[in-house]
């Protein structure tokens, strides 16, 4: 019997539960239809960012930013770049603090950008400062088996 993951879908926030060996196979969400894997970091607000974290059964990696700070700016296509590298076996979200004003002073955010990676609900490690995108793929599948 194979095992199955809950994935949220980054569209409609739906948890959906996928074969583990189907993971690659380009799964759409049951409730909106939208692939669960779009190769690119979904934007989460407060709203649906407890759901994120604690009911995806894979790691969710975060990208705290804001519009006008220059690293972020910088480090955003790397990320979008690791996104598409990394997933379907992890998730990466980004959170704009400017908007989410509660969530970066519920985590601690005290400089921008930061990298957060959850694992079963819980804060694994963090990572202040911008990466490159081949540092950032590397500290994630480091820190996320």
């Amino acid at each position: 019997m194979t095992m199955s993951l809950h994935i949220v879908c980054p569209h409609c926030h739906a948890t959906n539960r996928v074969p583990a060996d189907r993971l690659e196979a380009s799964p759409q969400c049951g409730a909106c239809h939208q692939p669960l894997f779009a190769a690119q970091p979904a934007e989460l607000t407060e709203h649906h960012f407890n759901r994120h974290i604690t009911n995806n059964d894979i790691p969710v990696l975060i990208d705290f930013w804001a519009p006008w700070c220059g690293p972020c700016r910088m480090m955003a296509p790397a990320f979008s770049k690791a996104a598409a590298a990394l997933e379907p076996h992890m998730r990466l979200v980004k959170v704009n603090t400017e908007e989410e004003q509660g969530l970066a002073a519920r985590y601690n955010i005290r400089s921008i950008p930061t990298l957060v990676l959850f694992k079963g609900g819980r804060e694994i490690t963090r990572q202040a400062g911008a990466m490159g995108e081949h540092d950032l793929i590397r500290w994630a599948q480091a820190y996320s088996k």
